[in-house]
């Protein structure tokens, strides 16, 4: 069920209105909604419920998505919050928040890690061996490189689970020289079938909770979403560019 759809159906289940709201103080105000939601929708990652900057407003975190409720229960918002004062995006660096966390509980020894001796930017870009963009952000790898920046690559076939570039990329991983089969793979040339314990599955499901969409997906390590492909140099201006929002 789409995660809009499933918070709309559970507020009308539950009435949640002035007086299941309005009379509690903040704190159990917070755990009642975030419990209930739990409630009647068991799969459903409730991050956290708190106040949002807005007063009146809950904030609702489910992975790295964020709604807002009306204090009375009644209305549910999605969309940016945008501060005009200090013309910032709120909602957006809530989101880079939850990013980062989540990326930077990837152990290393999963991605597969292309970097100059001394890199003075990181990013983390999920990709695909059958992408097309994928393949020529790969290509520019040395030129990536030399601009200072590591690239360490998480793994997000497009086909899903079980696909056929899913189990190439599972051969990856396993592979010896990892980042040499990486390239391989990348440049259309068979990688030799391996199989092991590898972080595959979960890079994957790692990118649905961050809702990639397409490849390359790039992160910068505070949780920026950059675009897709581009240049070397664009990369660089886009890391390098309002990473603290």
């Amino acid at each position: 069920m789409h995660r809009m759809g499933a918070f709309g159906i559970c507020l009308l289940i539950l009435g949640l209105g002035p007086a299941a709201l309005g009379a509690d103080a903040q704190p159990a105000v917070d755990a009642r909604l975030a419990a209930r939601l739990k409630t009647v929708f068991p799969d459903l990652q409730v991050t956290r419920v708190s106040p949002a900057p807005v007063p009146g407003l809950f904030e609702v975190l489910v992975g790295t998505d964020v709604f807002y409720l009306t204090a009375d229960g009644r209305y549910l918002l999605q969309g940016d919050l945008l501060d005009l004062t200090e013309r910032r995006n709120v909602t957006e660096q809530q989101r880079s928040v939850m990013r980062a966390k989540l990326i930077s509980e990837v152990p290393l020894a999963d991605v597969i890690e292309f970097a100059p001796a001394n890199p003075r930017h990181v990013v983390y870009v999920f990709t695909d061996i059958e992408c097309g963009y994928c393949r020529r952000l790969h290509r520019d790898m040395a030129e990536i490189n030399k601009r200072g920046i590591a690239v360490r690559y998480l793994a997000y076939p497009r086909g899903g689970i079980g696909s056929s570039a899913f189990k190439q990329m599972e051969s990856v991983w396993c592979s010896d020289d990892r980042g040499k089969a990486l390239t391989a793979a990348k440049s259309g040339m068979p990688v030799q079938a391996k199989s092991c314990a590898n972080p595959v599955g979960t890079q994957y499901e790692l990118g649905e909770t961050l809702g990639v969409h397409g490849t390359p997906a790039i992160y910068t390590t505070g949780g920026r979403l950059l675009s897709g492909y581009m240049p070397p140099a664009e990369l660089l201006d886009a890391v390098t560019g309002k990473d603290q929002q």
